[in-house]
């Protein structure tokens, strides 16, 4: 039985009490899913700035009544501290997940960026610290690597932040590190790399890869890259996330904990590699769409040119293990993407 499989059982035998922030964004609303499924109680945070109603009606939809009767939401913001110690009451973990999550849009609005990633996070802090939360696992991001020219990506080594975001991410971890020395708050930091599947919104300047050219191939719109194509990432699917936050959560390994983590696939794709691999998906499915060729134009500033995961301390210490490679994410996702963004 893997690390994964024996959480699970312990959950589903000993339900806990978790609070998911972001719960209406793409991966909070996964991770609901996951924990109502596993007849958790959870409450739920999101302001709506960038998470959907439609998520959580979608999770709604696919778990039964009763598991729907044990979640509890509640509209605010995690920058107002009195609305963060308001849903840690009672609260055994916490899964922080709300935040401002693109660098485009970091380096737009870099004070917007402050305040939820940083501010809110440490408003998080101390909300946790003061109801006795047993864990709080956090959202981070491979974009701490900065212009570090090292592959694949270690968790201590990092170069120098090339946007705000991953600017706030690096002060995430900082904080966090103070409170578990100060104040005794355990905490671990998950490092996710390009996370993808089904409730990832497509639209707007700043979304993320997958779900945007394929609604612009579904739409038989053009497909622009940044770039020449041979920038690369590690796409991670959410369900590798999923498994990592649950694990993160409830591990017993005392050397686990305070600690952050890479959570990726250990393997990099570049975006040439992706769009031929999108298309040809596609075009199992829909075999009347047309072929394209990408459009490329200016790499962004505050990206990084490569970036891969290596996993092996999520692997030594967690017992994290993914379950699903890039192609059969997008193959169990493909669905969803062709139902919601044609």
């Amino acid at each position: 039985m893997s690390a994964f499989e024996e959480v699970r059982a312990r959950l589903k035998r000993e339900p806990r009490t978790w609070l998911v922030t972001g719960v209406a964004g793409f991966i909070g609303s996964h991770l609901l899913e996951a924990l109502l499924k596993l007849e958790q109680r959870v409450i739920g945070l999101d302001n709506f700035s960038t998470g959907k109603k439609r998520n959580l009606e979608q999770v709604k939809e696919l778990v039964s009544a009763q598991q729907w009767h044990r979640f509890q939401f509640t509209e605010g913001d995690i920058i107002d501290l009195a609305t963060c110690s308001r849903v840690c009451r009672g609260v055994d973990f916490v899964l922080h997940e709300a935040a401002l999550g693109s660098v485009p849009l970091s380096m737009a609005e870099p004070l917007r960026c402050h305040a939820s990633n940083v501010t809110g996070f440490l408003n998080m802090l101390v909300a946790a610290r003061a109801d006795r939360v047993q864990r709080v696992v956090y959202a981070s991001s491979s974009a701490v690597y900065g212009d570090d020219p090292v592959l694949p990506k270690v968790e201590n080594q990092l170069g120098k932040p090339l946007s705000p975001y991953a600017a706030s991410k690096v002060m995430n971890k900082m904080y966090a590190g103070v409170f578990a020395g100060a104040f005794g708050l355990a905490s671990i930091g998950l490092r996710y790399f390009n996370v993808f599947g089904p409730r990832q919104d497509p639209d707007g300047a700043y979304a993320a890869v997958i779900p945007k050219w394929l609604s612009a191939l579904l739409r038989r719109e053009p497909v622009q890259i940044h770039g020449t194509g041979e920038t690369s990432r590690d796409f991670c699917f959410v369900e590798n996330i999923v498994q990592s936050n649950l694990l993160a959560a409830t591990t017993q390994n005392p050397d686990a904990v305070n600690q952050i983590y890479n959570v990726g696939l250990g393997q990099k794709t570049t975006l040439k590699e992706l769009f031929d691999l999108l298309q040809a998906i596609l075009q199992r499915r829909r075999p009347s769409l047309p072929k394209q060729q990408p459009i490329h134009d200016d790499f962004r500033p505050g990206d990084v040119l490569h970036s891969v995961a290596d996993v092996r301390k999520a692997q030594q210490r967690l017992g994290y293990e993914p379950t699903h490679n890039l192609e059969q994410g997008l193959d169990l996702a493909m669905d969803w993407y062709c139902t919601n963004l044609a």
